[in-house]
């Protein structure tokens, strides 16, 4: 069967531990190099293949995916490897940051729930797995217990086995709708409606491109199929205005909106519910590619052919290098999971041996690029927005501080109207926020580049220098 590598193996720390980290890990490791996977979840499989704790006893954990039969072959794969010593998993570590040094890279992660106990984990490459965030954006009530972002819906679903309420409303724009109010559904909730404002006849524009992508479109069919079963009424080109209630979110205002985006007056219909799932797409979580000094390609990290950022040693794959779904991230993890192993080893990449995942990555990048087009927020989002609405959670600041800002004290990007506002300044540093400021203020989102990945106490900052060592391997 094999044993542990020898010292002096290469060595390159994997950071996530979803579809493109672990494709990364086993195909790195399956040749000849020693690998360490660091995730923050107890458990491998990221939000995609996010499973039931074994203490919940669920019967049917299958139920609740579609590519299940990929999720057990990466699983066993990764349990496989580490049986050798091949991979060492370490759960529970979170990482803050990512350092360069003369002989590799040291990879700074808190342990375990507190995040408080520091660790360090060195070595000589680094691929970054990172995935995405939901990106939401303000409405008159979207702070009301009850409203929740769609892929926490579906998080506490297959994570936690529980619904978020007993009548739901999945709203916004992008593909995680369907699959969330499919997914509640059939759990057993109520989906009162399904209110997604792109616009159908996008889709007939397009339909050329999209015939090139058969399972996809597949897919999707399946999905309208299953909530036309289950009866759960989809407005199309229409969005969530308001969402109403005293102590918790009692019910939403739904409005139709017209060609270019904005609400058409009359329209206004409102839908009893006890929970609102809401977003508007996602984000690639870029904070320790920029902190590296990474290249960004629009809201992604920039990679060639083999998924090498420009910054030496430093690889990236899946949703941080543009949204793209499991399939798109699982084919980029194995094409740096290749790479990594022939540069360690002083080799010339086969680009034979990931032809069929390269091939796999083109197509469906240019599918998600189309998408990205079609699954655009409404352009007038932010007429909606009422002054007293708030619009940074973590300060409490109004929208009405931004627009001030913006027209009374000559704000013209993000960074202004933080200093002078505090929008972006509280616990997320502006993730949650920061697409609606940018959109309030008129101006492009830009990420921002921060030191650190995560908020980090000043002791752990303060020893950062005796963490020299190699977390221990985690059951």
């Amino acid at each position: 069967m094999g044993s542990s590598m020898a010292e002096g193996t290469p060595h390159v720390a994997v950071v996530g531990a979803g579809p493109a980290g672990l494709a990364a890990a086993i195909a790195a490791a399956a040749r000849g190099v020693r690998v360490t996977l660091i995730d923050s979840a107890a458990e491998a499989g990221g939000q995609f293949y996010r499973q039931p704790a074994a203490a919940l006893g669920a019967r049917r954990p299958q139920a609740l995916h579609h590519q299940w039969r990929t999720w057990e072959r990466l699983r066993d794969g990764l349990a496989a490897h580490i049986a050798r010593g091949r991979i060492t998993h370490l759960t529970d570590h979170h990482v803050w940051f990512v350092e360069r040094q003369s002989d590799g890279f040291a990879v700074h992660a808190l342990l375990g729930p507190e995040q408080e106990q520091p660790v360090a984990v060195h070595a000589d490459a680094v691929l970054l797995a990172t995935g995405g965030y939901e990106k939401l954006l303000p409405f008159p009530g979207w702070t009301l217990p009850g409203v929740v972002t769609a892929g926490g819906a579906q998080a506490m679903l297959k994570g936690g086995l529980v619904l978020p309420g007993r009548v739901v409303v999945v709203a916004g724009t992008g593909p995680l709708l369907m699959p969330v109010a499919v997914g509640l559904a059939a759990a057993g909730a109520e989906v009162a409606a399904l209110v997604e404002a792109a616009d159908p006849k996008v889709f007939v524009r397009h339909a050329r491109a999209l015939a090139a992508h058969p399972a996809k479109l597949a897919e999707g069919a399946r999905y309208a199929a299953e909530l036309a079963r289950r009866r759960v009424r989809v407005h199309v080109r229409h969005a969530v205005v308001a969402a109403h209630g005293r102590e918790r979110v009692e019910a939403v205002t739904v409005a139709a909106l017209d060609g270019d985006g904005r609400v058409r007056p009359g329209s206004e219909r409102r839908i009893p519910c006890d929970t609102l799932a809401v977003g508007h797409g996602m984000l690639p979580h870029t904070d320790l590619a920029e902190a590296l000094g990474c290249r960004l390609d629009g809201p992604g990290v920039a990679v060639d052919d083999e998924q090498r950022t420009d910054v030496p040693g430093v690889w990236a794959a899946g949703e941080t290098t543009g949204i793209g779904g499991a399939v798109l991230s699982l084919a980029e993890g194995r094409i740096a999971g290749l790479s990594i192993a022939a540069r360690l080893n002083s080799l010339t990449p086969d680009t034979c041996s990931y032809e069929a995942a390269a091939k796999v990555r083109s197509g469906l990048r240019e599918f998600f690029a189309l998408l990205d087009t079609v699954y655009d927020p409404p352009a007038h989002w932010t007429e909606q927005v009422t002054d007293d609405t708030v619009v940074c959670r973590c300060e409490e600041v109004p929208a009405s501080a931004i627009r001030q800002a913006v027209g009374e004290l000559g704000a013209g990007d993000v960074r202004t109207v933080k200093l002078l506002t505090r929008a972006g300044m509280g616990w997320c540093q502006g993730r949650m926020c920061g697409p609606a400021v940018a959109g309030l203020a008129g101006c492009e989102f830009q990420p921002s580049r921060r030191p650190f990945a995560r908020p980090v106490p000043l002791g752990v900052l303060a020893r950062a220098g005796d963490t020299d060592h190699q977390s221990p391997s985690r059951p």
